[in-house]
């Protein structure tokens, strides 16, 4: 018997399942197909030795008014509770002080030396002003950008910040990058631009969850009222879509737009999503595309397992891996996407035995020296994610994908332990990952693909397709946009 389906999503990480849940809240039969054994992609965690680990340290941002707040609001049954991230701080040999935030407190930032501030400080007021002009950076690297007469020190923080904000050296990051990723830029959807988006949606459908069985619906607050009361923006929440000059921003603000960490995990923000998809949508797992079936240009179903009908398919895998499950794609087209550019990242997990002095806050760390890190004692968040008494601390590097991953694994350790002399001696688990943190580095000459294809009904979705802020958020955005573009093609209302 041939299997007809709305949708077919192929993946099953954040996107693909995000893509799924809301697809089938708009009345959608979907099939997501994945083809390893587990679901979430870098959007899960798991135990390690009693302590329950994410893939990769995350911090979600835009939760007041950024994308996944739409996309919790308009298609979740229920929402996690997120903690309040804290602030980002920087550790060095003698040091340990909380990154500015605004021009005031940059003065003030004794990490780097007064020299370095008096220079800094116009170049990048001058940025800023010019930003508001509407001068495009877009083509304009950091490194270009600095003054000259900056200290080893001083390039060494900025190549830092541009790794963990673009996955690459400042060189080949560009300052509209610097503006967007720190947040001078917000990457707000309100509810209003949202419904433009996506069109006059009809009535939420009350299905029951595939899951309803095993995750009980503990039904929270709605996240609006929890941010509200618990996370203290430097603008109150009722105004915070308002918008805010980039000057007024550098010389005022105090955070960052909220930005927080799930209670439970990352695995509860995708139990959150299990448990809202409705039963129309079922998921495969180990079940690996091997072809995407196309007749007139007009995209039929995949070949997997077996041959899944549907006239309409997304792709969430690697926008650049396309050309090899779809044949006959435009030449210009797979040149486009052999454009897009990705960066490796090695996360070291460390379990230790009590709580140190040194990780007594909340928030996250970055490490500037040599080889950087950033770093998050995730157990702060919540004590249940290590045994009683215990702690655990996630250190993530970018690594450089022409040497050995041994190596580089050695050299991160190495790090740590310069960073934080008596670590090693606390050291009760250590576990480490490799991933591809996000599809796509947001690089000068890189490319992002476009959520529509050359072939009709054959769309993409994820963090490749989309160059807004990072991780769950970003990926949040692509769905968004390809909820839009739906609409403007007639595929995503009955």
């Amino acid at each position: 018997m041939e299997a007809k389906y709305d949708v077919i999503v192929v993946g099953a990480g954040i996107s693909g399942l995000l893509a799924a849940l809301t697809l089938s809240k708009h009345g959608k039969r979907v099939m997501v197909l994945e083809k390893g054994r587990g679901v979430g992609g870098n959007c899960n965690s798991y135990m390690v030795d009693g302590f329950q680990v994410d893939t990769g340290p995350h911090a979600i941002t835009h939760l007041a008014v950024g994308p996944l707040k739409r996309l919790m609001d308009n298609y979740f049954d229920y929402v996690p509770v997120f903690e309040d991230h804290g602030y980002y701080y920087v550790r060095t040999e003698h040091s340990f002080v909380k990154l500015p935030s605004n021009l005031k407190e940059f003065m003030a930032f004794d990490v780097l030396s007064k020299k370095d501030m008096l220079v800094l400080a116009p170049a990048i007021t001058k940025v800023l002003t010019l930003s508001t002009f509407g001068v495009d950076f877009s083509k304009q690297s950091v490194y270009e950008t600095l003054p000259h007469t900056l200290s080893k020190d001083a390039h060494d923080f900025v190549n830092t910040i541009s790794y963990f904000l673009s996955g690459k050296s400042m060189k080949e990051m560009s300052i509209h990058r610097i503006l967007t990723g720190s947040n001078f830029i917000r990457d707000s959807v309100t509810q209003e631009q949202f419904e433009n988006i996506v069109g006059k949606s009809e009535d939420p459908q009350k299905t029951e969850s595939i899951l309803r069985s095993i995750l009980p619906s503990n039904l929270h607050a709605s996240l609006y009222a929890r941010l509200s009361s618990s996370f203290a923006p430097a603008v109150p929440l009722k105004i915070v879509s308002r918008p805010l000059t980039y000057i007024s921003r550098l010389a005022t603000n105090r955070v960052t737009d909220p930005q927080g960490y799930p209670r439970k995990g990352l695995k509860s923000l995708l139990n959150a999503v299990l448990h809202s998809l409705p039963t129309t949508a079922k998921i495969r797992t180990e079940c690996e595309v091997k072809r995407i079936l196309v007749e007139d240009g007009r995209v039929v179903g995949v070949e997997a397992d077996e041959i899944y009908y549907s006239d309409m398919v997304i792709y969430t895998g690697f926008a650049k891996d396309l050309p090899s499950v779809i044949n006959d794609l435009p030449e210009t087209y797979t040149d486009d996407l052999n454009r897009i550019a990705r960066t490796k990242s090695l996360t070291i997990w460390l379990g230790l035995d009590r709580r140190l002095s040194e990780f007594n806050y909340i928030g996250s760390e970055v490490w500037f020296k040599d080889n950087p890190y950033w770093a998050m004692p995730i157990s702060n968040y919540d004590s249940s994610l290590a045994p009683k008494d215990k702690q655990l601390v996630g250190f993530a590097f970018v690594i450089n994908e022409k040497k050995p991953e041994k190596s580089e694994t050695k050299k991160a350790y190495e790090t740590i332990y310069c960073a934080i002399p008596n670590i090693s001696e606390h050291i009760v688990m250590q576990h480490e990952q490799i991933t591809i943190p996000e599809k796509a580095a947001v690089t000068i000459n890189g490319k992002f693909a476009d959520i529509r294809t050359p072939i009709k009904n054959l769309y993409l979705a994820g963090t490749d397709t989309d160059s807004r802020s990072m991780g769950i958020t970003r990926a949040a955005h692509s769905i968004v946009e390809l909820l839009g573009i739906l609409n403007e093609d007639g595929n995503l209302h009955q």
